[in-house]
């Protein structure tokens, strides 16, 4: 997708990055949006936790994202938790990376059918605090196989732990 001009207020979904697993956004009404995420890798269709970024926000325009694809029959967004959000413009302004967010959260069955059972929708609204910003959201701190890639590799490249490790 790619913007008209700056009267084109259409968010702009991306998770095209190492562990992004969002498949399509759907846009129902102005600031709605379905999302269906990526099963996944080497389960049968699993989904339930979420990862990818949104540009072109609008400051203090309330978004509602509503993940229709998830596969649990309970949540524990509906005993408090709430997604994160990591917003670029935040972090370079005052430091303040991942945080939670989130208003009027709910998880629930929806009416769409799969094999074996039934999916189940997360609905969240989001009010971004910059115009033009680029923010991540995610289900929990991602933490990627780079990442891990890189702690094994300090742990190799510290003489007082590398003995003891393959």
């Amino acid at each position: 997708w790619e913007i008209t001009g700056p009267e084109d207020d259409t968010l702009i979904f991306e998770s095209r990055f190492e562990s992004g697993n969002l498949r399509r956004a759907i846009q129902i009404y102005p600031s709605e949006y379905d999302l269906i995420l990526r099963p996944d890798i080497n389960t049968r269709g699993h989904t339930q936790w979420f990862y990818f970024s949104i540009s072109n926000v609008r400051r203090g325009r309330k978004y509602k994202f509503n993940l229709i694809n998830l596969v649990k029959p309970d949540s524990v967004y509906n005993q408090g938790l709430r997604p994160l959000i990591y917003s670029d413009v935040e972090q370079k302004a005052s430091g303040l990376g991942w945080h939670r967010t989130g208003v009027d959260i709910a998880y629930y069955q929806n009416n769409i059918k799969r094999k074996g059972g039934a999916y189940y929708t997360l609905t969240f609204t989001v009010t971004f605090p910059h115009d033009n910003d680029t923010c991540y959201l995610a289900h929990c701190y991602p933490y990627t196989y780079t990442d891990l890639q890189n702690y094994l590799a300090s742990l190799e490249a510290d003489s007082r732990v590398a003995s003891r490790i393959r």
